[in-house]
């Protein structure tokens, strides 16, 4: 295998791996208060569609991505509502969410995005930074992405910072994660974390599915993200809910989805149908068991209400 090929490989993995990783970054924020997010891949698809739609509409990346965003915070707003105000099942919310996405995507792609529109979107182009582009195999994969993907490299590295377990923000989440009836009796606002946590997964799965929409493909098409939502919730399991578990879960999900393109590529004559299961059998041992046991916040889809 010849250099370029392998760095062709990397530059895929990663282009696969930036929407899985900024979206598994929020969710990790929102699981380890306590708050299971299935609807990440609604949240994602909805931001791809709204993407599109802005950047076809104004001309414009940026406020294509603007409208990602929002659209999916407004997706998050209503998954809160549901999840943390109303108590409803998280897991249901989350199933129930992905369904009206992907019928409310279709549609709207029919009705808005007719006649080629969704398929010739402005989008972001690559922006190679001097010099460090230049490294063999991580350069063009890390060094050579659009604007987009750089700032969903800035948002995956200012949440774990800020939610760090050792800062002060961390702590708390944490806290409400593990036992939110004690968190509350020492006085900490358990609804509210709770929302702004799951405000925070949606704005960055709106981001992660801007940039699949935007940076990679530059157009909008049925079931676009087509699972990565949910590998994103499974890379927060894998990870151990640990920030760099995460990262190297998403790593590993991306190059597994690159390789459906790359081994036909080299010549190796695998079913594409075990192609397109690998990065889902994959995530099936990751979250077994077979690769180790971890433990999960306490208070995970765990609805809370005051006892007094």
């Amino acid at each position: 295998m010849s250099l370029d090929t392998v760095t062709d490989i990397a530059t895929s993995g990663i282009g696969f791996t930036l929407p899985i990783l900024v979206a598994a970054s929020g969710e990790l924020v929102s699981e380890r208060a306590g708050v299971l997010n299935l609807s990440l891949e609604a949240m994602m698809l909805t931001g791809a569609f709204a993407g599109v739609l802005g950047a076809v509409s104004t001309g414009s990346p940026v406020l294509g991505t603007l409208a990602a965003v929002a659209a999916a915070a407004i997706f998050g707003v209503v998954q809160a509502v549901w999840s943390v105000a109303l108590r409803a099942d998280q897991i249901v919310v989350g199933i129930a969410s992905n369904a009206l996405a992907l019928g409310a995507t279709t549609y709207g792609a029919r009705l808005l995005l007719a006649d080629g529109k969704g398929h010739s979107a402005p989008g972001f182009d690559p922006l190679p930074i001097p010099l460090l582009h230049h490294i063999p195999v991580v350069g063009p994969a890390l060094f050579g992405q659009t604007a987009l993907g750089y700032l969903c490299m800035l948002l995956v590295a200012v949440l774990a910072v800020v939610f760090a377990r050792r800062t002060k923000l961390g702590l708390v989440v944490d806290a409400i994660g593990e036992d939110a009836v004690a968190a509350d009796r020492t006085g900490l606002p358990v609804r509210a974390v709770r929302y702004g946590c799951v405000l925070v997964a949606a704005v960055a799965a709106g981001l992660g599915g801007a940039q699949l929409a935007l940076s990679e493909v530059h157009s909008f098409s049925d079931n676009i993200t087509g699972g990565i939502g949910y590998l994103a919730v499974v890379a927060v399991i894998a990870g151990r809910w640990r920030a760099l578990g995460v990262v190297l879960a998403s790593v590993f999900f991306g190059i597994a989805q690159a390789l459906q393109f790359a081994l036909p590529a080299l010549g190796l004559h695998v079913p594409f149908a075990l192609l397109v299961m690998l990065p889902y059998l994959i995530a099936i041992v990751a979250v077994s068991g077979l690769v180790g046991n971890s433990r999960s916040p306490r208070d995970l889809t765990v609805a809370f209400a005051r006892t007094f």
